[in-house]
């Protein structure tokens, strides 16, 4: 007997031979680096790598809980927000219903619940974001629902009444609705966000990382914040795992979450960076999505023979946002001006007729 074959998993972040040594746009990573005092924390931990870290991460639960005043039961540390998403696809909602997320976002969605065999539906977008009456329409014929907001990798924002009917379409229906808010801290702080909405008791949770604006990128930390039950049911799934989050990205993230003060220089030279790319696109005659995240959706024909071209002769990696779902864009970070007039430069250079 042989055994059945097995599609070969999708990856979307592969490894590029010598990436370092390459102008890195393609995964959104900060170019200001983490806090030094998160830097300085997570090495002192190094002293204790023979020690297991604390299962139940109850110092930055704590930590977490009081800079979002929430309870410490409505908060969940797990290892990236990556771990969240499988977390929560195994364990929210009625596990007999397919997932609803939409169309052109972040793959691990729908890879997550057809991996574990709920399956998922993918709705269209609208302009580059979720059509948010499409959605709250149908999310209650689901068992649990995901949003990407700020969306990757369109950069968009919902509006607080987009995202209120959101959160009222869940409440009526019951159905869990997991919000990924990992680009938040990028955008303006008046945008809407879960924590926003958790005093109606609504089934909602957002997932934050550390990875983005906090710079932790390689520590691998994330967590949820929501109704006390729906993280009570993601704590019991991450138990199966209970050292998945090390001693020095926990230690790391308590030093981040407490330089409130680098972060917020972090989205004020983000927004800066942004509005700088924004106007030189727009002055070299490239179309783009305005965006509210650290990078920006250009819009490019052939994206995918963009993507190989820039990183094989120019050495500069973006995103081919194809691999998404929204073909025809490169999504691009905002690292340094020069690594951004690099890939402007280029970018003439492989548009010119």
């Amino acid at each position: 007997m042989t055994a059945p074959a097995r599609p070969r998993p999708k990856v979307y972040n592969t490894s590029v031979p010598d990436a370092d040594t390459m102008v890195r746009l393609h995964l959104s990573e900060s170019p200001y680096g983490a806090s030094p005092a998160a830097v300085e924390a997570a090495t002192a931990a190094l002293e204790r790598v023979h020690r297991y870290p604390a299962p139940q991460r109850e110092t930055l639960v704590a930590a977490l809980a009081a800079h979002w005043g929430v309870a410490e039961d409505q908060i969940a540390v797990a290892n990236g927000s990556d771990e969240l998403v499988l977390a929560t696809a195994l364990t929210l909602g009625d596990l007999s219903r397919p997932g609803l997320v939409s169309e052109g976002t972040f793959p691990g969605y729908p890879e997550a619940l057809e991996r574990i065999g709920r399956g998922a539906v993918a709705r269209p977008l609208r302009d580059g974001a979720v059509d948010v009456a499409d959605f709250a329409d149908r999310l209650p014929q689901y068992g649990i629902g995901y949003v990407c907001n700020p969306h990757n990798p369109s950069g968009t924002a919902l509006a607080r009444e987009a995202f209120a009917r959101l959160v009222d379409a869940a409440d009526a229906g019951g159905v869990p609705l997991v919000f990924d808010e990992a680009y938040q801290e990028f955008g303006d702080p008046d945008l809407p966000q879960t924590r926003d909405f958790l005093d109606r008791g609504a089934p909602v949770l957002a997932l934050r990382t550390f990875s983005k604006a906090y710079g932790l990128a390689a520590l691998r930390i994330g967590y949820a914040v929501g109704r006390a039950d729906l993280i009570a049911e993601v704590r019991r799934t991450l138990n199966v795992l209970p050292f998945s989050v090390n001693r020095v990205a926990q230690a790391g993230a308590l030093a981040a979450l407490a330089d409130q003060g680098f972060l917020r220089r972090i989205r004020e030279g983000t927004a800066e960076r942004r509005r700088w790319f924004h106007a030189e696109l727009q002055r070299r005659g490239y179309r783009y999505v305005p965006s509210e995240t650290n990078f920006v959706a250009v819009r490019v024909e052939d994206s995918a023979t963009a993507q190989e071209v820039l990183a094989k002769e120019h050495g500069i990696l973006v995103r081919d946002t194809g691999m998404f779902g929204f073909p025809g864009h490169l999504r691009v970070s905002l690292g340094t001006e020069r690594e951004l007039q690099q890939f402007l430069d280029a970018l003439d250079r492989l548009t010119a007729p």
